[in-house]
């Protein structure tokens, strides 16, 4: 180390306020978590910086190194000197008590059933506000807010709602469309292949040349054994609204609605429409679509899903596709010759199994 490069490293150490300086065991405690990883990634993080910060490093030095703010470092030193090596590593204690639930697992499952429910004479559907008004008027809680409402039912079985949207029988009048999405890595090939012979099969060489990410748009009505894959260069939520478009103007035009089951990926929006359409006609766009989201962790509720997960093992996979041209010619070629033969979709979980095999997911009644 230079001479002007270690004054310069003793100035910046002077200038700080809160100063680390590690004990001989502190440092082997702090090496051990690093090498064996004890604990969360934050007491690991934690444990890094410390010991960078007694081996006199600077805070812009140690946030570049571990990918964190320098705030995160100046918080850090300042905590060790005040509340000591210990307190530093644990995860800091809560200044005041997390707010008790204002609902208890009961009074949600009748909220859940209500909303699952008909809804009052004179109502189309139900509305948070409609909702908080007949919790109160049925008992159900003394007095709650609509927000209390939306976090609740947020935060509840939604799958459930899309296991009643499958329940439904096929109206084409009001179809259930499901979507899904993913990217597809496209691969070009460096040499030409050499043709399968009767003595040897098709030889590809070994190399090959990555040509960028192309996007799959996978639309399938499952009571109508139908299925459709289109092929974009981005997800935006203007080409995701522009897809749809496509299908209102086009096999829905004449539809009073069009039920929408998709996740809740934040392209999939009504204000989607407002972005890649002029306001009224994204008004009438709007006007025609139902939401029902799958929840958090439960995407495998979407059929899309299954349907993207055939035209990956038995279209994309395996294969050097290298261009959106050749991909969306492959793909097309593919869901043809399926909605060909009317292949259907046999959805297995119905709504009474999922007390049963989902019953984690439901709210504790007290007893």
């Amino acid at each position: 180390m230079s001479i002007s490069h270690s004054l310069a490293m003793e100035v910046a150490t002077s200038l700080k306020k809160f100063i680390v300086d590690l004990s001989d065991e502190e440092r082997s405690v702090c090496q051990g978590i690093i090498k064996k990883l004890k604990g969360t990634s934050q007491t690991v993080k934690r444990a890094n910086i410390l010991l960078k910060a007694d081996r006199g490093w600077t805070d812009t030095k140690i946030a570049e190194a571990l990918d964190c703010r320098v705030n995160t470092v100046e918080n850090l030193r300042k905590r060790f000197v005040e509340m000591g090596f210990e307190q530093t590593l644990q995860r800091k204690k809560r200044a005041t008590p997390p707010v008790e639930k204002i609902l208890d697992g009961e009074q949600e499952a009748k909220i859940i059933a209500m909303r699952l429910g008909d809804s009052p004479k004179g109502f189309g559907k139900w509305t948070l506000r409609l909702l908080a008004r007949k919790i109160v008027e049925r008992q159900i809680a003394p007095a709650i807010s609509y927000q209390t409402v939306a976090r609740t039912l947020s935060s509840l079985p939604t799958w459930k709602m899309v296991l009643a949207v499958y329940s439904r029988p096929y109206d084409a009048n009001v179809p259930v469309l499901c979507m899904d999405e993913q990217p597809v890595q496209l691969v070009q090939e460096t040499r030409e292949p050499i043709p399968a012979t009767a003595k040897h099969p098709k030889r590809i060489d070994y190399e090959y040349k990555r040509a960028g990410v192309a996007n799959i748009f996978m639309f399938a009505e499952p009571l109508a054994n139908w299925r459709q894959v289109s092929v974009r260069t981005q997800k935006t939520k203007v080409d995701w609204a522009l897809e749809m478009g496509m299908l209102l103007e086009g096999r829905y035009k004449d539809c009073q609605k069009v039920i929408i089951v998709c996740d809740n990926l934040n392209t999939h929006t009504i204000g989607a429409f407002y972005t890649a359409f002029q306001p009224v006609r994204a008004r009438t766009y709007v006007s025609r679509i139902e939401f029902h989201c799958t929840p958090k962790h439960g995407s495998w509720l979407n059929i899309a899903e299954n349907e993207l997960s055939c035209v990956t093992t038995q279209c994309v996979a395996g294969r050097r596709i290298g261009s959106e041209a050749e991909l969306r010619e492959e793909t097309t070629a593919w869901y043809e010759d399926i909605n060909s033969i009317q292949r259907g979709v046999d959805w297995q979980m119905k709504i009474n199994d999922a007390r049963i095999k989902l019953k984690s997911i439901y709210p504790q009644i007290k007893v």
